[in-house]
C-alpha cells in the first residue's frame, strides 16, 4: 500500500508539471498580440500569409497565420544574448526572411555539417548539458535580413552570418539561451515547423 500512494503521488506530479507546461503556452498563444504589441508595436505582421515570431524574452516562438498564432515553441537563442555585429555568436534583431529551407526528409537527429547531411544521426541529450559542439541537426531554416545597415549589409548580415532556425542534439537546453546565435528548436518542433513554413515567409526577432 504504502509504494502504491508513493507511485499515485509521482504520477500526479508528473501530471501536474505537464499540465502547468502546457497552461502557460496556451496562455501565451491565447495572448500572443499583447505580447507583440508590447514589444514591437507593429501590426504590419497581420497582412503576412504566414509569419514567425521569435520573443528573445519569452525563449518562445509564434507561428501565425493570417495575424493568429497558430503554434508556439519553446526555443534557445544565443548565451551571448543579442546583437547584430558578425563575429559575436549572438542572435541578431529585427525583420528577416526565411532565405532557404534545408534538410527536406532527412532522418530525426541527422548532423548538417556546411548545410549538407554527413550520414550521422545525434545523439539527443534530454539533460540540461551545454556540449563542446554546436551541432545543426534535423532541418535548417536559413535567415536573412531585410533592413540595410541593421541585419543586411557588410558587418551585420545575418544571411552571412549563418543564422538558423534548426534542431539541436542539446534538448535539455530549450528554453534557455544557449546557442552560439541561431535560434534551437527541438528537433520534433522543426519538423513541423519546417513543413509549416515556405521560403521568404517573414521573421521577426525581438
Amino acid at each position: 500500500m504504502k509504494y502504491n500512494t508513493l507511485y499515485c503521488l509521482f504520477l500526479a506530479i508528473i501530471i501536474s508539471g505537464c499540465s502547468s507546461i502546457n497552461t502557460y503556452l496556451m496562455y501565451d498563444l491565447k495572448n500572443f498580440e499583447n505580447l507583440i504589441d508590447i514589444k514591437v508595436n507593429n501590426s504590419e505582421y497581420k497582412g503576412y500569409k504566414n509569419f514567425i515570431y521569435v520573443d528573445i524574452s519569452t525563449q518562445l516562438l509564434f507561428f501565425v497565420v493570417k495575424g493568429t498564432a497558430k503554434h508556439i515553441y519553446k526555443i534557445s537563442t544565443s548565451v551571448y544574448g543579442t546583437g547584430n555585429q558578425k563575429n559575436t555568436f549572438k542572435t541578431p534583431l529585427g525583420k528577416h526572411i526565411v532565405s532557404k529551407k534545408i534538410g527536406k526528409d532527412l532522418p530525426i537527429g541527422s548532423i548538417l555539417i556546411a548545410r549538407e547531411w554527413n550520414g550521422s544521426i545525434a545523439k539527443i541529450i534530454k539533460k540540461p548539458i551545454d556540449t563542446d559542439f554546436d551541432l545543426v541537426t534535423t532541418r535548417i531554416l536559413w535567415l536573412e535580413g531585410t533592413e540595410q545597415g541593421f541585419n543586411k549589409g557588410p558587418g551585420v548580415d545575418s544571411k552571412s552570418r549563418f543564422i538558423y532556425i534548426h534542431g539541436t542534439p542539446e534538448e535539455g537546453l530549450i528554453g534557455q539561451p544557449a546557442s552560439d546565435g541561431c535560434v534551437r528548436m527541438y528537433n520534433k518542433d522543426i519538423i513541423e515547423l519546417f513543413s509549416l513554413v515556405e521560403e521568404k515567409t517573414p521573421v521577426w526577432i525581438y
